[in-house]
C-alpha cells in the first residue's frame, strides 16, 4: 500500500469541532486551530487540540455515559430523552457557600466544583478536595477545572469505546471491537470510591487483629525450625535462619524450593 492511500485511510472522515479556536499555550502566536490531516494536534502550531477548545459539558457527560452504559455502573448515568438507548453521566457537582463576617453587612463565597466523588456528604468531600493540590482541583473557571478535562479526554477516548469515531475498519473488524467493547465493560471497567474513614476504635481493633495474627505465623514458623532440625533428612539443616524461614514461607504457600523437591524423604 502506498504511503499517501495510507495516510488518506487514517484521515479521520469528520474534523473535530473547536476549527479556528485559539491555542491557550501560544498564546497569539496560534493563527486558530486547523486540523491535522491525520494527527490529533493543530496544523498550524502543532498543539494537541485540547489546547485550543474542550468538548462542552453536555458532551463530555455523553461521552463518560456511553462508556459506563451496559456496565455495572450504569447507575450513574441516566437516559437521554429524545435519544432511544442513549446515557448521560450523572455528574456530581458540589457547591459550597461559605459566609464572611469581616465587614458590615455579611456576604458569601460560593465555591463550585465541577465534579466531586459520588456517595460521600459535604464534609467529606471537601476533606478529598483538601488532598489534591490547588492548582489540580476542578473548581469552575480554574485552571483545576481546565486540567480535569483535558485528563479525562487523553485517559477515555471516545474512540475506544465507539467503532463509530474508528476509520477504515471493516466489517469483520467492528464486529470483534464491539464484541472486546463489550466484555471489558462486564470483566475489567471500574469505577474508583473514596475509602470512608474508620473511627479510632475500628482502627485498634484491625491493628491488634493483624498483630495477632503476626505473631500466630511467627510462633508456627519457628515450632517447624525446631522440627526439621530434628531431622537429618532436611534440606533446611545447614541453613541460616533467614533462609529456613523465607524456605517455609514459600512451602506454606504451596511452592516448594527445589532443593526440597528433590528429596523425596523432607517431611515438607
Amino acid at each position: 500500500m502506498e504511503l499517501s492511500s495510507g495516510i488518506q485511510k487514517m484521515s479521520v472522515g469528520q474534523h473535530p469541532a473547536g476549527k479556528g479556536a485559539p491555542c491557550k499555550k501560544c498564546k497569539g502566536s496560534c493563527s486558530g486551530f486547523q486540523p491535522h490531516s491525520w494527527r490529533k494536534q493543530c496544523g498550524s502550531c502543532q498543539c494537541p487540540r485540547e489546547e485550543h477548545s474542550l468538548p462542552s459539558d453536555l458532551e463530555e457527560d455523553c461521552r463518560i455515559g456511553q462508556l459506563l452504559s451496559d456496565s455495572h455502573y450504569s447507575g450513574l448515568t441516566a437516559r437521554m430523552k429524545g435519544v432511544e438507548g442513549s446515557r448521560v453521566y450523572k455528574r456530581n457537582r458540589m457547591i459550597i457557600t461559605n459566609p464572611i463576617t469581616s465587614g458590615k453587612d455579611p456576604t458569601f463565597l460560593t465555591v463550585t466544583y465541577e465534579w466531586a466523588p459520588p456517595g460521600l456528604n459535604q464534609k467529606l468531600a471537601m476533606q478529598y478536595m483538601e488532598l489534591i493540590p490547588k492548582n489540580m482541583q476542578p473548581v469552575a473557571g480554574t485552571e483545576g477545572a481546565h486540567y480535569r478535562r483535558v485528563q479525562l479526554l487523553r485517559q477515555l477516548p471516545p474512540y475506544d469505546h465507539n467503532p463509530d469515531l474508528c476509520q477504515g475498519l471493516s466489517e469483520r473488524e467492528r464486529t470483534a471491537m464491539e464484541d472486546f467493547v463489550k466484555r471489558y465493560k462486564e470483566q475489567a471497567l471500574g469505577v474508583a470510591e473514596v475509602a470512608l474513614p474508620c473511627s479510632a476504635k475500628q482502627q485498634t481493633e484491625k491493628n491488634g487483629s493483624k498483630s495477632k495474627e503476626t505473631n500466630g505465623t511467627a510462633k508456627e514458623a519457628l515450632r517447624r525450625l525446631s522440627i526439621s532440625a530434628r531431622c537429618a533428612s532436611s534440606p533446611y539443616q545447614e541453613m541460616p535462619l533467614p533462609s529456613m524461614l523465607n524456605a517455609l514461607a514459600l512451602t506454606s504457600s504451596g511452592t516448594l524450593p527445589a532443593s526440597c523437591a528433590a528429596n523425596a524423604g523432607s517431611p515438607w
